[in-house]
C-alpha cells in the first residue's frame, strides 16, 4: 500500500525535476548568449541589442535605443558614423561660453549623399546619415526612380541667439554648440533639384517628397521645424539633436 501524501508533499518538485528545470533554464541562457555575442551570430545587426549601431542595418524596434545609446558619447557615436559617412575630425572650437564645437567634424558626405563641407558635430552628422538611408533614399527612389546625390544646407554652426517670429530672444540657439543644421534642398542623380523655398506647396512629387521628408525627419531628429512652423523656416528644415520631440 503505497504512503498517504500530505497535499504540500505532492506539490512540492522532486529533486530531480527541479535540477532538469535548472539545466533547461542555464541552456537557454548559454545558447542565448552565444546566438547574441559570437562572432558568426545568426540574429541580425539591426535585432541583435549587444552590436553597436551601423547605419545600414535594417530598422527595427531597437534601432531608435541604439541610436541613443551611440549619440550619448563621442566614441560611439563616432565608430557608427564611421559605417556611412566621409568627414575629417577637427579640434575643438571655443569662441565663448554659448558658442563652441564640441567632437568638431567637417562633414563631406552621408550614407553616399554629398554635401557642401559643413562643420558640425557627430550627433547631427549621425541621426542626418540615418535619415538619409532609411528614408530619403527610399522616398526619392520611389518618387522619381533616381538616386539621391546631394543635400543643400545652409549651415550648422552659428554663433547666435534664437530668432523668433516675435523678435529676438536671449536664449542661445543649438546652432551656436553645432546641434543643429538646416537642409535647404535636395538633389537626385537625374538632375532634378528640389528646393524648399520653390517646391513646398509643389502638388506633384516634389512637394510630396518634402513632406515625406519632413515627417521621417521627424523620426531621426530631436526638434524638426518646417515651412509650416513659421515664414523663419520659409526655405530650410530646421534639425536638432536636442530637444523633446517638437515637429512642425
Amino acid at each position: 500500500m503505497k504512503p498517504h501524501l500530505r497535499p504540500e508533499e505532492k506539490r512540492r518538485p522532486s529533486i530531480l525535476g527541479r535540477a532538469a528545470y535548472l539545466f533547461v533554464i542555464c541552456g537557454i541562457g548559454w545558447g542565448s548568449y552565444q546566438a547574441l555575442y559570437h562572432p558568426n551570430t545568426p540574429v541580425p545587426g539591426g535585432w541583435n541589442p549587444v552590436v553597436p549601431l551601423t547605419v545600414g542595418d535594417a530598422v527595427t524596434p531597437l534601432t531608435g535605443w541604439k541610436l541613443e545609446r551611440a549619440v550619448a558619447s563621442a566614441q560611439s557615436c563616432i565608430a557608427a558614423l564611421d559605417t556611412a559617412a566621409s568627414y575629417t575630425a577637427m579640434p575643438d572650437l571655443k569662441t565663448s561660453e554659448q558658442c563652441h564645437i564640441r567632437g568638431r567634424l567637417d562633414l563631406r558626405r552621408v550614407a553616399g549623399a554629398s554635401l557642401a563641407p559643413v562643420e558640425t558635430r557627430c550627433a547631427i552628422a549621425l541621426r542626418t546619415a540615418m535619415w538619409v538611408e532609411h528614408d530619403l533614399k527610399p522616398a526619392a527612389r520611389d518618387a522619381f526612380s533616381a538616386d539621391l546625390t546631394a543635400i543643400d544646407h545652409i549651415g550648422s554652426y552659428n554663433c547666435r541667439q534664437m530668432r523668433t517670429s516675435g523678435g529676438a530672444s536671449n536664449r542661445w540657439s543649438t546652432h551656436a554648440t553645432a546641434d543643429a543644421i538646416d537642409i535647404a534642398g535636395f538633389r537626385l542623380s537625374d538632375g532634378t533639384r528640389i528646393r524648399l523655398i520653390d517646391d513646398w506647396e509643389d502638388g506633384g512629387p516634389k512637394g510630396r517628397f518634402l513632406k515625406a521628408a519632413r515627417d521621417s525627419a521627424c523620426g531621426w531628429f530631436r526638434v524638426t521645424l518646417s515651412p509650416d512652423y513659421n515664414s523663419l523656416h520659409a526655405d530650410h528644415f530646421h534639425l536638432q539633436s536636442k530637444g523633446w520631440g517638437l515637429c512642425r
